[in-house]
């Protein structure tokens, strides 16, 4: 399993072999000039989007611009899709149906993909393991075969990972052949041998909060870097060798 360390703050991006970044974190600071980072994907926010919005505050479109700027700073792999979660909270926030989610989900992945050369990542949506299923078979065509896809709506279930191995293993019984990417996953979730096997790549911010608990910094390249390889430890990969020469207060 490939495993991107999530942060909010990119200037901890060059501590790190891999970064999970969100364009809310671009965009809430304006941010104009570019960062120091190897390989990387950039989240679409739509979590923090939806929760505290009720829906995408920015057209398609410009998320395509932030994409296609950014794209110049490292190796940027993936753009996420702007999808729509579907935790019954979320459903209450939009008023919305699972279906109506998946359906938007499916929309913005659709406009998203003319307006950027950088590989756009679909996600599959749902909350109950037959509504993946059921997603799958609402894209269609459009997801080629070893294609790199989203799983949507399981960060929250870090707590129960029979939950989303059931979820998983739905999708692989239904399309073994996508690679799937495990959003916001905890190391609960990472320990999981069956998670990992089903597993392509994954992201966490564990680390921060973690750090925050324990009354450390939890904005310290020391500390995402430490995170990041002992996650590559369990999953089987061999560590990367990472500088820590970082100044106080990092």
């Amino acid at each position: 399993m490939i495993f991107y360390t999530g942060i909010h703050d990119v200037s901890l991006a060059r501590f790190i072999e891999r970064a999970f970044v969100s364009a809310s974190r671009l965009r809430s600071k304006n941010r104009q000039s570019f960062f120091d980072v190897g390989d990387w994907i950039m989240d679409s926010g739509a979590f923090t989007e939806i929760l505290y919005h009720g829906g995408f505050r920015y057209p398609v479109e410009e998320y395509a611009i932030w994409i296609n700027k950014f794209a110049k700073c490292g190796n940027l792999e993936l753009a996420v899709s702007q999808d729509y979660m579907c935790e019954p909270v979320m459903l209450k926030i939009t008023g919305l149906t699972v279906i109506d989610h998946q359906r938007l989900t499916i929309e913005r992945y659709d406009r998203l993909l003319p307006l950027t050369t950088v590989c756009v990542m679909p996600v599959l949506q749902g909350y109950a393991p037959e509504e993946y299923a059921h997603h799958i078979e609402m894209y269609g065509d459009r997801l080629k075969l070893n294609i790199r896809v989203g799983v949507g709506s399981v960060c929250k279930r870090n707590s129960s990972p029979k939950e989303i191995v059931a979820v998983l293993d739905t999708i692989k019984r239904k399309r073994p052949d996508l690679k799937l990417h495990g959003f916001g996953l905890k190391t609960t979730s990472l320990e999981n041998a069956y998670i990992l096997s089903m597993l392509h790549s994954a992201d966490s911010m564990a680390w921060s909060m973690a750090a925050r608990r324990q009354g450390r910094n939890s904005n310290s390249g020391i500390e995402a870097a430490i995170f990041s390889k002992n996650i590559g430890i369990i999953s089987g990969r061999k560590p990367h060798q990472l500088s820590l020469e970082v100044s106080n207060g990092q």
